[in-house]
């Protein structure tokens, strides 16, 4: 592939990438030449993802029984045991194959009175680090005995599959920007305890609908022992937490999401896995290189976790097993793949990438490369209308190209140094020194074709430790001043800029919108899960929704302000162009005028500044008319520029003689306008 008309699109569209073509070149056929292995094994990439249709329990119908496999090469004995045997341990042992597979078969005959639906079940192995009673990887239900605290295994066959009716997984239409509401199942709730599946679904889902979104992404799913772990340290990657409710109530919740039009993607955590020997997988044949490699390099240092070993075959089939898992059992309609950054290096991303070799050198782990290629494929094949989100900040070229391009096939990718940016503004520059230059360089810093998911804030700025954009902006003031008839210069500044952030985030970030529930409408309280420090409370992994919905307060008012920000991003189609297009940067006033889609948007971050009969250019000469303002009254602003205006625009002869149409508006003080133009 070293001649031009051999090259891989990539390459062919950046001239960037033309020194370190040959490593593409091998990166490219490292995949391919994966793919095709798998191809002649299995005959397609999606019959080879068959993992959880073989290990853990399968029905055999000829041999009227269950089979239970289990894949532990490095294991010397393995029994099943449970409360069908009266948790004998050595009683049911079970035999290896070449492959260091081990299976039992149990036949009806002798366990159909015993083994049924919601039978507990564990694993004892005898292994290089003793004798454990482990819970098995390809688990499918996990639950917790409220007083040992203590994780299990449950057989759960129920007698009547589960009715999706007509569902079939959902997308928005390319036509329709992706509009993400990032979620937690388990603090959705108001009251104090752990929120369920039937809940979010009655109670949640309805809000999420009528603000606007059309994705819920759902963190916190995958089986997990420490709940304020946020679901990140993964035990059992094919059972869906059972602190929420059970399968079928996961189900129903994904049902009830399309019927109201909303796709629900799954925060998949494929970059790591818990450490723990009671609840994971980790040794789980007695080897420290079953899932991971041996010694340091199968361990994540940053996260205290262990790292998948990407390039071993088997865990190759367990992770792209439990990527079509999720998809074909459950009917997510596609993934958020946590921590790719680590994924893709040795040194996990934590280093410099101040050059272009960075990012093909020896850190590159290129078997994670490869795998996170084939999942790609995989979703895609399966579901072609599904989507792919990368958490991704190191900037490695291809990450959202096409695969038959010569990229890794994702569709999305986050803007991560977006809420970077606005925390470092919030925090250590005043009001009058923000930079315009650097805040439109961070807005619109993202290759063509790379579509990225645009957001103000993450989740982890809710946590304890760390701020929302709402408490750094009106912090202790909250608590006492944001009743609507209470004064407060703090609350003001805030209401008005946790508004702007927003709509400047969404309408120049990106080509999607990504927002954490409670922040659209500032929530007060951070996240702080039950643990030892506060005393097991539940007091703050909660969401207080009732502030929003209280009209004394005003919370309500962001949350209007968010439902229409949402709206005329739609119905404008301020998303459908790839990049905003700037008109003027006013350094002097603070301004930054720009036009998407159908829009004009006119930002004044001026603390004090409000300018009569303020000038700048546009593209179209015409009839301007406002349709949303930062501050309008129906938001708790002041409305100081007429809502009903209509806006000429008057020919301007330019200094290089040129003339164009120039727009003059009143232009008031920490306030963004937009605006479209009449047709007629």
């Amino acid at each position: 592939m070293g001649n031009t008309s051999q090259r891989l699109p990539i390459v062919a569209r950046d001239e960037w990438l033309r020194p370190v073509e040959e490593e593409l070149n091998r990166r490219y056929a490292r995949y391919t030449d994966r793919l095709a292995a798998i191809r002649r094994a299995a005959g397609s990439l999606v019959d080879y993802a068959n993992g959880h249709h073989y290990f853990g329990w399968q029905r055999d119908e000829d041999l009227a029984g269950w089979w239970f496999r289990e894949w532990l090469p490095g294991a010397q004995d393995v029994y099943l045991f449970g409360d069908f045997n009266g948790w004998q341990r050595t009683q049911l042992r079970l035999d290896r194959n070449n492959d260091g597979v081990w299976s039992i078969f149990l036949p009806d005959a002798l366990y159909a009175e015993r083994l049924t639906h919601g039978s507990l079940y564990k694993i004892h192995v005898h292994g290089d680090n003793g004798w454990h009673d482990r819970i098995p990887a390809y688990a499918t239900r996990v639950v917790q005995d409220q007083h040992t605290k203590d994780f299990t295994a449950q057989f759960w066959q129920p007698d009547t599959p589960f009715d999706w009716g007509d569902d079939a997984a959902f997308r928005p239409s390319e036509q329709e920007p992706l509009l993400i509401y990032e979620a937690h199942v388990g603090m959705a709730q108001e009251r104090e305890g752990v929120g369920t599946y039937r809940e979010f679904t009655e109670k949640i889902l309805p809000v999420i609908h009528r603000d606007g979104y059309n994705a819920v992404q759902l963190m916190a799913v995958a089986e997990h022992p420490y709940y304020g772990s946020f679901g990140y340290h993964v035990s059992s990657f094919f059972a869906p937490s059972s602190r929420f409710g059970t399968p079928e109530e996961l189900k129903t919740l994904v049902r009830r999401a399309h019927e109201l039009g909303l796709a629900v993607i799954m925060d998949l955590v494929h970059a790591h896995y818990v450490k723990n020997l009671n609840e994971g997988i980790n040794a789980l044949d007695g080897t420290d290189h079953l899932y991971s490699k041996p010694g340091e390099a199968g361990y994540q240092r940053y996260w205290d976790s262990m790292v998948f070993d990407y390039g071993k075959g088997e865990v190759e089939h367990f992770l792209l097993s439990n990527v079509k898992y999720w998809l074909e059992e459950y009917h997510f309609d596609g993934y958020r793949f946590d921590g790719v950054t680590s994924m893709l290096y040795h040194h996990r991303g934590y280093t410099d990438f101040d050059c272009r070799d960075r990012y093909f050198d020896q850190g590159v782990d290129t078997a994670a490369l490869t795998y996170l290629t084939l999942a790609n494929r995989l979703v895609h094949d399966l579901r072609p209308r599904a989507v792919t989100i990368a958490e991704e900040v190191s900037g490695m070229p291809g990450i959202c190209v096409p695969i038959d391009d010569g990229g890794i096939g994702f569709d999305y990718r986050l803007g991560m140094a977006i809420p970077d940016f606005w925390i470092k503004e919030l925090k250590d520059v005043p009001d009058e020194a923000w930079d315009l230059g650097e805040m439109w360089h961070v807005m619109t810093d993202r290759l063509p074709g790379v579509r990225t998911v645009a957001y103000a804030e993450s989740h982890d700025q809710a946590l304890v430790g760390d701020k929302t954009i709402a408490f750094r902006l009106m912090d202790k003031e909250m608590y006492d001043h944001m009743d609507r008839a209470s004064q407060s210069v703090v609350i003001d500044r805030g209401m008005a800029l946790h508004k702007m952030i927003r709509l400047m985030t969404i309408a120049a970030g990106g080509s999607a919108y990504l927002n954490f529930m409670g922040n659209e409408f500032g929530h007060p309280e951070w996240i702080d899960f039950p643990r030892e420090g506060n005393g097991w409370s539940y007091a703050h992994a909660r969401r207080q929704w009732s502030l929003a919905r209280n009209g004394l307060l005003r919370y309500s008012w962001l949350g209007d302000f968010d439902r229409a920000m949402l709206h005329i991003v739609k119905r404008w189609g301020v998303l459908d162009e790839e990049y905003p297009y700037c008109l003027q940067m006013d350094t002097q006033n603070k301004t930054l005028v720009f036009t998407r889609g159908a829009l004009l948007f006119v930002f004044n971050w001026s603390p004090t500044a409000s300018i009569p009969d303020y000038d700048f250019p546009v593209r179209e000469a015409g009839r301007y008319v406002p349709v949303l303002s930062t501050d309008e009254r129906r938001f708790g602003g002041t409305e100081r520029a007429d809502m009903k205006a209509v806006h000429f625009t008057l020919p301007v002869c330019e200094a290089d003689g040129t003339e164009r149409p120039h727009l003059r508006i009143y232009n008031t003080s920490r306030t963004a306008q937009v605006f479209r133009r009449l047709k007629r």
